[in-house]
């Protein structure tokens, strides 16, 4: 397992994640990290359901912004069959999978699979006294969705064996953002999570707070780019709705059908 340490930040943290090729809301998520002079962390999925994961990796790398690797990353530098996200076989989600994982597999560079070969497992830092460790989904499993309300222990006991004694567990994966106990999900950034509206979603650190925040962007232009690629089984309508086109990986007291 690579561990990458960012050591103590002093400011303000920018933590996000799950971009999913989404050039728009990947811009727009780091003007605001820009206006804060805040540090960007991301939790990886750099590339999914959208358009530009070749731009958004190229932008990562130019910029240097601190990531893991999702498991989207990891399959595809690995030249897997598929995303390996952790949906049943055979679900609706499972299925749209294919398309977008095809895009990601012939449009990424070589350079940028390369660069994603060398992506680090799991971020440590340092912040305002308190030591916070990030990860994808699950201490054992990268593709694991934690969700609110899941039973966490066993998982942050096992992020301190990874990575030494922490505060705090940042992940990502699942597409919500949510705070439980010393678990802070930031989020996904580059689609909405399942809300009914467009506005995406990080998490600010500061000294005082952690605080959730809408990410507003042109959804409307990274919805045409996904068009413009053949990327129309329905998340480039997810963009707008804010409604994600299946349910089924979310667990049932979670899906806006049972709300």
């Amino acid at each position: 397992m690579q561990i990458q340490d960012l050591g103590e930040i002093d400011g303000p943290v920018l933590l996000f994640g799950g971009v999913y090729g989404n050039l728009q809301a990947l811009e727009a998520v780091l003007e605001v990290a820009l206006g804060l002079g805040a540090a960007p962390v991301c939790t990886g999925d750099i590339v999914a359901y959208c358009a530009d994961g070749e731009a958004c990796c190229a932008l990562f790398r130019r910029e240097g912004i601190a990531t893991i690797a999702g498991n989207c990353e990891r399959n595809l530098a690995e030249g897997a069959p598929d995303c390996g996200c952790g949906f049943e076989e055979g679900t609706t989600c499972d299925r749209l999978s294919a398309a977008w994982f095809a895009h990601a597999q012939a449009t990424v560079s070589a350079a940028s699979l390369a660069w994603m070969r060398g992506l680090p497992d799991r971020i440590t830092f340092t912040h305002n006294g308190r030591r916070y460790g990030v990860l994808h989904g699950g201490a054992d499993d990268i593709a694991r969705f934690i969700w609110p309300r899941s039973v966490l222990a066993e998982h942050f006991a096992q992020a301190n064996a990874q990575m030494g004694p922490l505060d705090a567990v940042v992940s990502g994966h699942c597409g919500l953002g949510f705070q439980q106990g010393r678990w802070i999900n930031a989020g996904a950034t580059g689609m909405p999570p399942n809300s009914g509206r467009p506005e995406t979603c990080y998490a600010v650190l500061s000294k005082s707070a952690l605080r959730f925040k809408r990410l507003e962007y042109n959804h409307k232009a990274a919805a045409s780019a996904m068009v413009s690629v053949g990327l129309v089984q329905g998340y480039e309508q997810a963009l707008a709705s804010g409604c994600w086109p299946s349910e089924d990986v979310l667990p049932r007291a979670l899906r806006r059908a049972a709300s």
